[in-house]
């Protein structure tokens, strides 16, 4: 079925309530070749046009020839693009060259880079290398072959965290491998923000120090979705100058994206029918139409209750050909899900993000992402999984009733207009510094003078860890205490803390893991936890021992924590008047505690009630912006006849929903508070601070971005057509208060002040 009849038929069916707001046509794009430039290995040719190769597109030819003069390259281009091809032909070119060339790709997922090993091997073996001169290695490589993985491979596919805490702290075992290493590979670049982006840069400095110390100096390949900053961000990530390569110039096939907005089911509250069940209702009518689909949700839990709404509707023989998708699954019941996919035993799929990425699960007609996955670039990831080849596709974004995705859908042009958003790192993070830099002097003693080339923060932080016995210095050299053994074991990569175990209490069984920063909020006891489409309760959570014990059972509500936040400044790093205003940015000190847990009904999301939590509170140290309210502002609230302290509130929650459109995060990563009389100054505050110890990136973002961010947030309050807020505008499913109080007049009168002065003095 043509994407077109799809839309027409949801827009005649009953009950349709114009919920279609927006259809995007991206034409059919015809693809822009260039010509290679270098002259590549005649076998590695030959290779290339027995497969249907004989040209490359454009910006594939630019970034061989620049990998080929030894340059480093970043590839920013969207799915589908063929990205892949930009490093394997020089990589493949180079250790047929020369018999000592070696080449590491680093994707951020097993499941990525199994999938781009069978694709390598398919191009170079065996008609250029051995299958075992092309290898993984990982978690799931075992143990017995792992010293043949060594001695063979010419071209090694890994993620960061075996590079992290198999690789680099045995490089002595890695030595040949590492002295003729000429590329280094990191797939799906933009991935590496945030805190995993934090700590892979630093895993990646070293790296290459440990590849000067056996002779080496790799050229260094990042392919990325499109980002505003992929060069900057590549830069930073591996610590050298990078040249930009811009993709784009592969065919694709007719594209509808279209913006669906669930209908308003209280005018006076701004309710709208749950997304979670209008995305699933689309997974049904897309599969019975035999249109093999992807459905993407922003959470596990939400990505198990979409799976099962679907399965109670769709008859069985239908039921049975779809199955959730995520990570925190076993590794071979994943690998089990993707092989039925792609070999069509499956026609729909709900997944997290998981498989955003580019892993090979076949052609897909459509994609439905259930809510804005938070920015522009994963938006057009996931909608890209359809139409990879150039039939028609269809993607349909179905908004969530929260301020970043209404803003969307009442202006749709800021998603087509392509304006991507920055990365966001920061590897000179105290909290991620500290553990490479005990990594890097666990590998090899740290020389005097290479620590200031790590990191302009090193010298001071080392000299802390120094006092506190982690390091000593002998020798001119650094060592770490005789204690600390095997030091990257100690440290999570992908989180702000260890992960929890959550085992199944009928079969004391392992069922999969949860990141520490989310664990007290989703396993806390009583919590509802979805697997795989079966429902379990937690009954018993062992913060000590980092283990929840979760009991099946058959329920027909989710549940939703509720945290309480304090905040504190320490220092105040840079500062600036602006709006009236005395805008600053420094440290603080956060302190949450899940307080209580709500109750919702599955489907009709009814509130069932509430029930208090006796669970340790948590503090941490970390960056954010904040301004005062100055008077005026506070008179026009009164004015209005609008509550400041409901103003105040409205206004934080607001600002949190749409910071994200300026920085390549979600708003989990972010988190504000709103006081009434400020410790520091006595004025009115507002704060908004990165979620993460230690801090990312976004709160410096936010504070360059002040003005822009006021008047984005002022036109989204006012023009939302809510009588007293709603969740599209000032109301936040994670407020610790219950959203009480708000006043989105007060917001709007502390806003028009703010922006309007910040207009005029420009």
């Amino acid at each position: 079925m043509h994407p077109s009849a799809f839309l027409h038929q949801l827009m005649v069916a009953p009950g349709y309530e114009g919920e279609l707001v927006h259809v995007e046509r991206i034409p059919y794009s015809e693809p822009s070749y260039g010509q290679l430039q270098s002259d590549l290995v005649p076998a590695l040719v030959r290779r290339l046009n027995s497969t249907g190769i004989s040209q490359l597109y454009r910006h594939q030819a630019h970034a061989v020839d620049l990998l080929v003069q030894g340059r480093h390259v970043v590839v920013n281009a969207p799915s589908a693009s063929g990205k892949s091809l930009c490093y394997q032909l020089p990589t493949l070119n180079a250790v047929l060259q020369d018999q000592y060339a070696n080449a590491l790709y680093m994707f951020p997922t097993k499941a990525l880079a199994q999938d781009q090993l069978r694709s390598l091997r398919a191009l170079g073996s065996p008609a250029l290398l051995p299958a075992s001169c092309i290898e993984t290695f990982d978690g799931d490589t075992p143990q017995e072959l792992r010293g043949k993985v060594r001695k063979r491979a010419r071209i090694l596919l890994t993620n960061p965290d075996m590079l992290h805490v198999g690789i680099l702290p045995n490089h002595a075992l890695w030595s040949r491998f590492l002295h003729g290493l000429r590329y280094v590979v990191l797939d799906e670049a933009h991935v590496y923000r945030g805190v995993l982006g934090s700590h892979v840069a630093n895993i990646i400095r070293r790296l290459r120090r440990l590849c000067a110390i056996y002779g080496s100096t790799p050229s260094f390949v990042c392919c990325s979705a499109t980002i505003a900053n992929a060069q900057e961000h590549a830069g930073r990530l591996c610590g050298v100058e990078f040249d930009l390569v811009e993709g784009g110039d592969g065919p694709h096939g007719e594209k509808y994206f279209a913006l669906w907005n669930p209908a308003v089911v209280n005018p006076a509250t701004g309710v709208r029918r749950s997304q979670n069940s209008e995305a699933s209702s689309l997974l049904c009518r897309l599969v019975s139409q035999g249109l093999r689909s992807l459905v993407f949700a922003r959470t596990r839990r939400v990505a198990e209750l979409i799976h099962l709404y679907a399965r109670e509707r769709l008859p069985a023989e239908l039921a049975r050909r779809i199955s959730p998708y995520r990570a925190g699954y076993l590794a071979e019941d994943r690998r089990e899900i993707e092989r039925r996919f792609s070999e069509g035993e499956l026609d729909g799929l709900v997944t997290t993000s998981a498989l955003e990425l580019g892993i090979d699960i076949g052609d897909l007609d459509a994609t439905v992402l259930a809510g804005y996955p938070g920015n522009i670039a994963s938006a057009w990831q996931q909608a890209g999984r359809s139409g990879r080849s150039e039939s028609p596709s269809l993607s349909i974004l179905v908004a969530q009733n929260n301020p970043l995705d209404q803003y969307l859908m009442r202006n749709p042009a800021f998603l087509f207009s392509r304006r991507f958003e920055q990365a966001l790192l920061n590897p000179n993070n105290p909290y991620v510094l500290e553990p490479h830099l005990l990594c890097a002097a666990w590998e090899r003693p740290l020389m005097a003078e290479e620590v200031a080339e790590i990191s302009e923060t090193a010298p001071g932080l080392l000299d802390r860890m120094v006092a506190r016995g982690l390091v000593r210095m002998r020798g001119g050299k650094l060592y770490p205490s005789p204690d600390l053994a095997y030091p990257a074991q100690r440290v999570n990569i992908r989180a702000a803390g260890s992960s929890f175990q959550v085992m199944d209490s009928s079969r004391g069984e392992l069922i999969e893991t949860v990141d520490g920063a989310v664990a007290l909020s989703q396993l806390h006891p009583g919590a509802v936890y979805l697997h795989q489409g079966e429902t379990y309760r937690v009954v018993q959570l062992d913060t000590r021992a980092r283990t929840a014990w979760a009991e099946p059972v058959s329920l027909d509500y989710y549940t939703q924590a509720r945290e309480l936040t304090e905040i504190r400044a320490t220092s105040v790093s840079r500062e600036k008047w602006c709006g009236g205003a005395w805008v600053r940015l420094g440290d603080v000190e956060v302190t949450t505690h899940v307080v209580a847990f709500k109750k919702r009904r599955q489907f009709t999301e009814e509130y069932l009630g509430e029930e208090p939590l006796d669970l340790p509170e948590t503090t941490f140290q970390t960056r954010a912006f904040w301004f005062d309210i100055p008077p005026e502002a506070g008179s026009r609230v009164a004015e209005a006849n609008a509550s400041l302290p409901g103003g105040l509130h409205a206004c934080e929650h607001a600002i949190i929903g749409v910071l994200p459109l300026f920085a390549l995060c979600d708003r989990s990563d972010i988190g504000g508070v709103s006081l009434l009389y400020g410790a520091d100054t006595g004025a009115s505050q507002v704060f908004v601070y990165d979620a993460y110890p230690g801090g990312v990136g976004i709160a410096e973002l936010g504070f360059e971005a002040i003005e822009r961010l006021w008047q984005a947030t002022l036109r989204l309050v006012s023009g939302c057509p809510c009588l007293e807020g709603c969740p599209s505008c000032i109301q936040s499913p994670k407020c610790g208060n219950n959203n009480e109080p708000l006043d989105k007049e007060g917001a709007i009168a502390l806003l028009e002040s703010l922006a309007a002065v910040s207009r005029n003095a420009a």
